[in-house]
């Protein structure tokens, strides 16, 4: 389910503050030493670093 228009312009990763990409049903973090992939459910992004998974 896409995000509402423009709230990816205002999203960025609460760990490192680097912007945020939406990739299937999550949004990832494009900051090069983060990477964080943070759940969206029912079309709310869930952004708490103890939901988001690591990346592999």
């Amino acid at each position: 389910m896409p995000l509402e228009a423009g709230l990816l312009d205002i999203l960025a990763c609460p760990a490192c503050h680097s912007p945020l990409k939406e990739q299937d049903t999550e949004l990832t973090c494009t900051g090069q030493d983060c990477g964080l992939a943070y759940p969206v459910r029912d079309g709310i992004p869930v952004l708490l670093v103890d939901e988001a998974r690591r990346p592999a």
